[in-house]
């Protein structure tokens, strides 16, 4: 496939994405291998995390606010007994008070906790916006940095084995000491916006011995889980072996749209005047049962995103409903 033709093409690209590089850095190889600059990924993973990084390549960049806002699950490693400045491996150490045990009973009593609906304070070194300025770029410039509590849902959090107990030498304020400290493998299901490391911090503190986070691998974000993500250096060796030719293993702008959100079937002449934005118009009680069969239990209003489908399952954009009629979010 040549550049130009490449460049057309428009879909969901899902990578496992490896530790050590940024997700702006996988964004970048990204565009080299897609020949076009029309790219951008659903949720940041930071640099020591691994694990699934959403795609957009040209129109289904269109997709990615959406599945931002979805469901995450991840495999996460936590230390109990020492605390770190990012409250993850990469910081300095700020307190070792240790853990010399943490037994299942006490790790469940703790965990029970922080499911269901919480209030949670992010992390300092996040990516969030503090008068236009990045959170993480505040702090490093030597401010403190405070942020508010935000409520998120954890459906998910459970212990994997056993915690495990060790000594682990670490530097504190210039000087080399040793900790008792506990590993612990926790699975989680989280809202959007739900950081990780705060998790850890926050378990630390109840536990009365802080926490933090030694390894993350993101496992799953809405529809598109580990299992159908590439690595970069499979896509590169493709490259490699096609001279840059080889088109890249994408789910189509239409799979990916069926695949998220409920979809009603248009008419040919629907259809057509979709693609000028004009929003198919249905009986009040049509779109009634529409609402009753795809958002049960929800209440009158704004109900969507829905891909709208011509005959042949081509996605030709999204709507919403309002007010029981059919509204254009966008046309691809």
């Amino acid at each position: 496939m040549s550049a130009a033709s490449t460049d057309a093409v428009s879909g969901l690209l899902i990578v496992d994405k490896p530790q050590g590089i940024t997700s702006h850095d996988v964004v970048s190889r990204t565009r080299r291998l897609a020949h076009t600059r029309r790219v951008g990924h659903a949720g940041t993973l930071d640099p020591m995390a691994t694990g699934v990084l959403v795609l957009g390549i040209n129109k289904a960049t269109r997709l990615l606010t959406w599945i931002t806002d979805h469901s995450k699950r991840y495999e996460a490693q936590v230390r109990f007994g020492v605390e770190t400045t990012t409250e993850d491996a990469e910081g300095e150490v700020t307190s070792a008070k240790g853990c010399d045990g943490l037994d299942n009973e006490e790790i469940e009593a703790v965990l029970s906790h922080f499911r269901g609906t919480i209030s949670q304070v992010p992390s300092a070194v996040s990516a969030i916006k503090v008068n236009g300025k990045r959170a993480y770029a505040r702090v490093r410039a030597g401010e403190d940095v405070k942020l508010e509590p935000r409520e998120v849902e954890i459906s998910l959090l459970e212990a994997q084995g056993q915690p495990r107990s060790h000594r682990v030498e670490y530097a504190l304020e210039g000087k080399s000491t040793h900790v008792n400290c506990v590993d612990l493998n926790l699975v989680v299901e989280c809202s959007a916006g739900t950081y990780i490391r705060a998790l850890a911090r926050d378990l630390g503190n109840a536990l009365g011995c802080g926490a933090h986070l030694i390894s993350l691998r993101r496992t799953r974000v809405g529809e598109f889980s580990i299992d159908c993500a590439h690595t970069l250096q499979s896509l590169d060796e493709a490259a490699a072996q096609s001279g840059g030719e080889a088109p890249l293993p994408l789910t189509t702008l239409s799979d990916a749209a069926r695949e998220m959100f409920p979809c009603l079937l248009l008419s040919e002449a629907e259809a057509g005047a979709f693609s000028h934005g004009q929003a198919p118009r249905r009986e009040a009680s049509e779109v009634v049962r529409f609402v009753e069969e795809h958002f049960p239990g929800t209440q009158a209003g704004e109900h969507g995103p829905i891909a709208a489908c011509q005959g042949d399952g081509e996605v030709l954009g999204l709507l919403k409903i309002i007010d029981n009629r059919f509204a254009t979010v966008l046309v691809f």
